[in-house]
């Protein structure tokens, strides 16, 4: 296995970079590039004893802050890690390629270097979204790398979670579900009517719309939506999960008696902060593009970039690409005589 990872990319880098890779070598039967300033890096890398066999170093003299406008960038800074990172993954260098930088220059990379798969007219941008309630995650998408869609993506992002979720979080017939304004399936747009009826007819686990109130209840195991909608909902999520901890420390500072009710409860508040912390789920990956590309949240820290590292090994290993790929041609010869929308 050959990991390449962005030493560049995030609010944390290379630091936290560097020490999640290095956590990651325990549990790893592979490879690992770092790309990056070489002077930088290998600043880190000192900091820890390693099998330096396992880890190598490419280096790079641009960088692509989340300042950089997507596409002038990708074009213009052919030495950044992320540019770097893409052409070795298109020519086979490496298996897979995990960023936490620019968000719309790694799409930008992956759609402009690496290519749609053919089919595939949207590649998603998708997010691993806790559910506390249930005690796992699901996967979202499309999270905002297409804030419009025509029927045809919808049922495109329906296929490509569903083979990850299978593939990589290990769930077997994975239930996808539409986000609409209602359950019923006359609801929504006509684009969104089209949509589920699409869905409906594919080889899909369908189970319907399902409303955004019910998405942490573990309702779907894959949630489908524009990446509009998918946006709000992602930052809707964490802006009241960050408010619902600041309102439990709150009120257990209130009083001597709140304190010893929070020492009773050490433990069980540690744990939902666990099933809430991104970090625990590492990246998520960009279905639709001819390889392997995994997003890590901007503020990853060491902890996710580990988890990152290791949660790529099934993406890879049970060529979750290729599977898309044939399930799309499939799906192409099954409907040739459907027109396409408009």
């Amino acid at each position: 296995m050959r990991i390449a990872v962005d030493g560049m990319g995030g609010d944390h880098s290379p630091r936290e970079i560097v020490k999640g890779c290095i956590d990651a070598l325990t549990d790893l039967s592979g490879n690992i590039f770092l790309i990056g300033d070489k002077e930088l890096i290998e600043s880190e890398l000192e900091k820890y004893t390693y099998d330096h066999s396992k880890i190598s170093m490419v280096h790079t003299t641009d960088v692509i802050t989340n300042d950089d406008q997507p596409v002038k960038a990708i074009r213009t800074k052919k030495n950044s890690s992320i540019v770097v990172g893409m052409n070795m993954l298109k020519n086979k260098e490496i298996d897979v390629f995990i960023s936490a930088g620019n968000t719309g220059a790694l799409m930008t990379g992956a759609l402009l270097i690496l290519g749609r798969i053919p089919g595939i007219d949207r590649p998603a941008l998708t997010a691993v979204y806790p559910n506390p309630a249930i005690k796992k995650a699901c996967l979202l998408l499309d999270v905002g790398a297409n804030a419009e869609c025509k029927a045809n993506n919808f049922l495109e992002f329906g296929i490509m979670g569903s083979i990850y979720c299978e593939k990589v979080l290990n769930i077997e017939q994975p239930r996808v579900g539409l986000v609409n304004i209602g359950t019923e399936a006359g609801k929504g747009t006509p684009i969104i009517k089209n949509a589920y009826k699409k869905l409906e007819k594919a080889n899909l686990n369908f189970i319907g719309n399902v409303e955004a109130r019910e998405l942490q209840n573990g309702v779907a195991d894959v949630i489908v939506c524009d990446g509009f909608v998918g946006n709000v909902i992602l930052k809707l999520s964490e802006g009241v999960a960050l408010s619902f901890v600041h309102l439990i420390k709150n009120k257990l500072k209130e009083s001597l008696v709140a304190k010893i009710g929070a020492l009773i409860l050490y433990g069980k508040l540690k744990d939902l902060k666990k099933e809430l912390d991104y970090s625990e789920y590492g990246g998520a990956p960009i279905l639709g593009v001819k390889g392997a590309v995994v997003k890590m949240h901007g503020s990853s820290e060491a902890k996710a970039v580990k988890n990152a590292i290791l949660k790529a090994i099934p993406y890879v290993q049970n060529n979750v690409v290729d599977m898309i790929h044939d399930e799309v041609v499939s799906l192409q010869n099954n409907h040739s005589e459907e027109v396409n929308d408009e």
